[in-house]
């Protein structure tokens, strides 16, 4: 026997695609005899159906919510003296973003796009930092509202909302690929 482990609507990571998706359907498939479905699979638009065993809660995801410290540190800039950058906000070095324990991983920036604008990359790098627990803040504003979402005031409501949109383009997969542009030898 069976039993639906899913809902509609919740959210689940599917492991062997490698991605986020919503269940669209439960799907009991019942045979004669049985009080109990003998099988469910979920339909979660990803183009086939999927076993309990192929899905997994956002709590049971490896990577999970919990994205660790993402910090900000401070590289040596190999190409240019501190002579040579002296208008830069920290001479001889460069914004990392490092998003893993191990402190490598994460995001950088090349050394010529920092010299052209280093107050624009320091911004971008700091932002990114913080980007873990801004999606934390956002997430708990919508949990909020969740719980009573009669009793929000109307501009907490569309903060709510502004935040799930938001957060749905960084979480959801992409529902059909990009249309790509055909190759300048094929317009030919």
């Amino acid at each position: 026997m069976a039993r639906a482990q899913f809902q509609k609507g919740q959210k689940v990571w599917v492991e062997c695609v490698g991605a986020w998706a919503t269940v669209e359907k439960v799907q009991p498939v019942w045979a004669k005899g049985f009080d109990e479905p003998v099988r469910v699979t979920y339909d979660v638009g990803l183009g086939r159906e999927f076993t309990a065993a192929e899905l997994m809660l956002a709590a049971e995801d490896p990577a999970g919510a919990d994205m660790g410290a993402w910090r900000l540190l401070r590289a040596r800039n190999k190409w240019q003296t501190e002579e040579d950058c002296l208008h830069h906000p920290f001479p001889g070095t460069y914004p990392v973003v490092v998003t893993d324990a191990a402190d490598w991983g994460g995001w950088r920036v090349p050394g010529a796009e920092y010299d052209r604008d280093p107050q624009r990359i320091e911004f971008q790098a700091r932002l990114i930092a913080a980007a873990p627990k801004l999606m934390q803040i956002a997430d708990d504003l919508m949990e909020l509202v969740a719980e009573s979402p009669d009793d929000a005031p109307p501009a907490v409501l569309a903060l709510a909302r502004q935040a799930r949109d938001t957060l749905q383009a960084v979480t959801n997969v992409l529902e059909t690929a990009p249309a790509r542009l055909p190759s300048p030898a094929a317009a030919a």
